[in-house]
């Protein structure tokens, strides 16, 4: 390794190439900034690389798989459709390689600095950029922390073996027969229906009294009637105690109240929670950034840090462990830099699960209204009476509308069905811009649409729906 001795100058040092770092790397070289941007890992984070994007696509030739067996209801006669793993396997590869291959390319065409290796910061404003070649250091005006989370591994389960994390559970050699999932949050029940489809027996243990705890329960029930459907038990109220793992399988203890149980499968996936990349030897104390007692990096309205110099956006600050909240927070910690009057504005993040069906939520759920003291009027259209959905054979789901009465105000939505994740964004956009139910209602939405169910939930919310019954 080779160690410069005198520093180079840098005008923004951004720490990770996840989505929040890039997407900041990026706008901040728009605004003029001489940026270097550094990742031990390959472009793109976890999101790209082992989160986001690969389960996605996991889950997208599960859905594919799926429908095989359900052609008959469309008239179509299908049979002896096999799983090519190793296939399978390469579709997601494929997908992974072309987004960090394009997020590589976006980043030298704005001229961004990249460097394949580690930080570890010297004092306030310099920082040792390091790999197993070569260890400059940089001199900074400004930075931008973006390191991201990984995987809460518990005591009793350490990853290895046959206990893995959701990053293992990507690249498994094989279709498990078995799979045990510890949380039933949304990683859990994405990857979990995601296997189930491919025909693996999976059990859910969770500590709650349900699964999928941010979203409404209405909206979980419904998930839950679909998993247990297809081949997946769901243990609530359980707390796991231990593992015994062999060469084939691994066998989990749980208890519900006072009573033991175990269950034996090929694998168990734990996943519980992320925790934010702080520790180690980034050196925020020398850096003089404050970190909270949960490893949570405090930081202002600019995502500013203690160090009025540093910035920090992302897992690595409070609020949900989103791409698309850190992406934000990577343009306004970059704008503020550059002496815009950016400030992040956490009025609306959606929050989205890729269950099946799909769960989506944007703004207030309506006991949140009423707890902010709300008038609230509610309006909720069902995917079962609308002719794309029934066209998609897809009739499962709902979507509701959060108002306020006496103002008409849109203040939430949730949405649970068929390509609930890209609906939710007219219901951001409409809390965001001060949207009314009349302004959705006079709305013209395209026909046939899954998109008309938001139009028809604003006309029920108003007392003059269309295509059912006023009650």
């Amino acid at each position: 390794m080779v160690v410069g001795d005198a520093s180079l100058d840098i005008d923004t040092l951004v720490i990770g190439a996840g989505p929040g770092g890039y997407v900041a790397a990026i706008r901040a070289a728009q605004l003029g900034q001489n940026v270097l941007v550094v990742d031990k890992e390959n472009v793109g984070g976890v999101c790209l690389n082992v989160g986001c994007i690969p389960s996605k696509a996991l889950i997208s030739a599960a859905h594919q798989y799926e429908s095989i067996g359900h052609a008959s209801a469309f008239g179509i006669e299908a049979s002896g459709a096999t799983v090519n793993w190793s296939k399978v396997q390469e579709f997601k590869n494929g997908v992974v390689k072309k987004l960090t291959g394009g997020v590589a390319s976006l980043l030298k065409a704005n001229k961004v600095q990249y460097f394949n290796g580690e930080v570890m910061f010297i004092n306030e404003n310099e920082a040792r950029v390091f790999n197993d070649q070569e260890a400059p250091r940089y001199r900074f005006k400004n930075c931008i922390i973006a390191t991201g989370s990984r995987p809460i591994e518990l005591k009793a389960f350490p990853f290895k073996g046959r206990i893995i994390s959701s990053t293992g559970a990507l690249s498994l050699p094989e279709v498990p027969k078995s799979l045990i999932v510890i949380g039933g949050g949304y990683i859990g029940i994405e990857l979990g229906q995601m296997y189930s489809k491919f025909g693996t027996k999976v059990t859910v243990i969770e500590g709650g009294d349900t699964i999928l705890p941010g979203f409404d329960k209405d909206m979980s029930s419904i998930v839950v009637k679909k998993l247990k459907g297809t081949n997946v038990d769901i243990v609530t109220g359980a707390m796991a105690q231990s593992a015994e793992q062999t060469d084939n399988d691994v066998t989990l203890t749980y208890k519900v109240g006072d009573k033991e149980e175990k269950v034996t499968a090929d694998y168990l996936l734990v996943t519980v929670g992320r925790r934010p990349n702080t520790d180690g030897e980034l050196g925020l104390d020398l850096a003089g950034v404050k970190v909270s007692d949960r490893g949570l990096i405090e930081v202002d309205s600019q995502t500013r840090t203690s160090n009025p110099h540093i910035y920090a956006i992302g897992d690595v600050i409070a609020g949900p462990a989103l791409a698309h909240k850190a992406m934000y927070e990577g343009r306004v910690a970059a704008e503020a830099i550059a002496g815009h009057p950016s400030v992040v504005d956490y009025k609306c993040i959606p929050a989205v699960c890729f269950s099946d069906p799909e769960c989506a939520s944007v703004g207030y759920t309506e006991k949140e209204a009423k707890d902010k003291g709300h008038n609230v009027k509610v309006g909720k259209f069902p995917f079962a009476i609308n002719g794309r959905a029934l066209s998609l054979n897809a009739t499962e789901g709902f979507v509701k509308l959060v108002s306020d009465k006496d103002s008409g105000l849109v203040l939430g939505a949730q949405i649970i069905g068929n390509e609930a994740s890209n609906m939710i964004a007219e219901l951001g956009l409409a809390i965001e811009m001060g949207a009314t139910l009349e302004d959705i209602a006079l709305t013209i939405h395209a026909h046939p649409t899954l998109g008309e169910i938001v139009l028809d939930a604003a006309e029920v919310a108003l007392g003059h729906p269309i295509h059912t019954v006023s009650k």
